[in-house]
């Protein structure tokens, strides 16, 4: 299969892309490097086996068009995106030039080349806005009232997605994925909190929990949700598919559990709450399951382990 991966230069990016390659796929990656960074596809890069080819180009750029159009994936992985809600929030026309114009050069491109299928990776912790405790964890039939700019950018994509499958006949599988966490994610960002975690664990700082604690995510780990990709390349037509363990996790325990791993017996430290942030989150995942054969395999003490593993052999 000849896949392109947009935003394979980032954290769950590079690692689908050295699944890919290692089942023999060639791949070509798009990454304008703003948050993705070459070291992670130094194994990519590494192997002379591998047909591997790497594009800085930013999405939003009508270029990219031409170059989906010569390179004619038969699957296109599309991850790139502005995922910081915050920024969102602050900018909402930066985010939907990013998730929405350029996610629609990467549907344009992929018509032209007469790509097969687009497999689009969303957000099951937005899109689906404020849940009721009764309907966690969620699942697909669950309205989608997205409540941040971000959020309503990954609606608006999937609803392309719909009408270019009705249109043009392009086939795609959105995977709303649930918080996913792993090595190479930026410890330096507000988005992952596992990774943060992680980096302030092992230098000996204090971890900050916002608010009681009690707030609950759904954790995926990385390497269960490029699981996810591979399999919706092949399954999935025409569905949105939520991709997560269905299990809600405090951020408190979550504390718990990295801190006993890290061997570290430390508490947490405390700040307000922070405005917007949502109460629960957990998606139900029996879809994945009927439709692509999936199911999360790594729970979160081994997938915290690795994490800081990750972290510790870089220091």
């Amino acid at each position: 299969m000849r896949a392109l991966v947009t935003g394979g230069a980032g954290f769950i990016g590079s690692t689908l892309v050295d699944r890919l390659l290692a089942e023999g796929h060639e791949v070509d990656v798009v990454d304008d490097l703003s948050s993705g960074s070459m070291a992670n596809l130094a194994d990519a890069r590494a192997n002379p086996d591998h047909r591997f080819n790497f594009h800085r180009l930013d999405i939003r750029d009508s270029d990219l068009v031409g170059l989906i159009e010569r390179r004619k994936p038969e699957v296109i992985f599309h991850l790139a995106a502005q995922i910081d809600v915050r920024i969102s929030v602050a900018d909402p026309v930066r985010d939907a030039m990013i998730n929405v114009i350029g996610s629609l050069n990467v549907l344009e491109g992929a018509r032209c080349a007469g790509t097969r299928k687009v497999v689009f990776a969303s957000s099951g912790g937005t899109i689906y806005g404020e849940v009721a405790d009764e309907d966690l964890p969620t699942r697909e039939s669950h309205p989608q009232v997205p409540l941040s700019p971000y959020g309503i950018t990954k609606k608006v994509v999937g609803d392309y997605l719909i009408a270019y499958r009705a249109l043009y006949q392009m086939e795609f599988s959105t995977l709303a994925l649930a918080n996913v966490y792993g090595p190479r994610q930026d410890p330096h960002g507000e988005a992952g909190v596992v990774a943060i975690f992680a980096g302030r664990l092992l230098s000996g700082e204090p971890c900050t929990i916002f608010g009681d604690g009690s707030q609950t995510r759904d954790y995926v780990f990385v390497d269960d949700v490029v699981d996810g990709f591979v399999r919706a390349a092949d399954k999935g037509d025409g569905l949105i598919i939520n991709i997560g363990t269905g299990v809600e996790t405090s951020v408190t325990d979550l504390y718990s559990t990295m801190a006993k791993v890290a061997g570290v017996d430390a508490p947490p430290a405390l700040a307000p709450a922070r405005p917007g942030e949502l109460a629960r989150s957990a998606l139900d995942a029996g879809r994945a399951e009927m439709q692509l054969g999936w199911k999360p395999w790594t729970d979160l003490a081994t997938g915290s382990a690795a994490v800081l593993d990750y972290f510790r052999n870089r220091s």
